[in-house]
């Protein structure tokens, strides 16, 4: 996976200082990205790594389960970035294509295994929501995601992600005593993890 990872950064990085890199606009990392370009790509990945990884733990129950999708939905972004139509947030395209991700894998994987580990008890509560108020909850409360960009990000309209959020929280304050309104601690994304993503990536894109 090294050599690999060496050869895409030699093949596509350009000779921009890395915090020149890290401080550009989505729009101008995705030409970058386009052209090849390892460290725009990773970038990219690093700002996203947090609500894409929240997002599919809403579907998953396994964290591994969910840093797969994750990185599945990156490949299948940086394989055609033509499909990204410039009018709406690069992260809100990311977050329906995880969404996919997440929703072909829950069937196979998750009901067989959705009793292994111990989460906390709010990500308890949460998951046991239906996955309409829970992936709507995680983008809106626990990621902290506006609601219009939440809609873009699931194909809704505003109104549908304001019932469903407010019916999540109904439900989450009878299961858990009180009405949640921010829970950042919920579905946390390790530095490990976070990187192991990033990783997997880039050492199965083409150079």
């Amino acid at each position: 996976m090294l050599d690999t990872l060496t050869a895409l950064r030699a093949h596509g990085t350009s000779t921009t200082p890395p915090a020149v890199v890290e401080a550009l606009p989505d729009l101008l990392l995705i030409e970058r990205a386009r052209s090849g370009d390892a460290r725009a790509i990773e970038t990219l990945m690093r700002r996203s790594n947090r609500r894409l990884y929240r997002v599919a733990r809403s579907f998953l129950e396994q964290e591994a389960a969910a840093e797969q999708a994750v990185a599945d939905a990156y490949l299948e972004a940086f394989a055609d970035l033509s499909r990204y139509q410039p009018n709406g947030k690069f992260a809100a395209w990311l977050t329906s294509l995880v969404v996919e991700q997440a929703r072909r894998v829950a069937p196979r994987r998750e009901h067989a295994a959705a009793a292994a580990g111990t989460p906390v008890a709010l990500e308890s509560a949460v998951l046991a929501l239906p996955e309409v108020f829970r992936v709507v909850f995680v983008l809106r409360v626990v990621e902290g995601i506006g609601g219009v960009e939440t809609a873009a990000s699931l194909d809704l309209n505003e109104t549908t992600v304001r019932t469903r959020l407010y019916r999540a929280q109904r439900r989450l304050a009878a299961a858990t005593g009180e009405r949640v309104v921010s829970a950042p601690e919920v579905f946390a994304l390790s530095p490990d993890a976070a990187e192991r993503i990033v990783q997997r990536v880039l050492s199965q894109l083409p150079a």
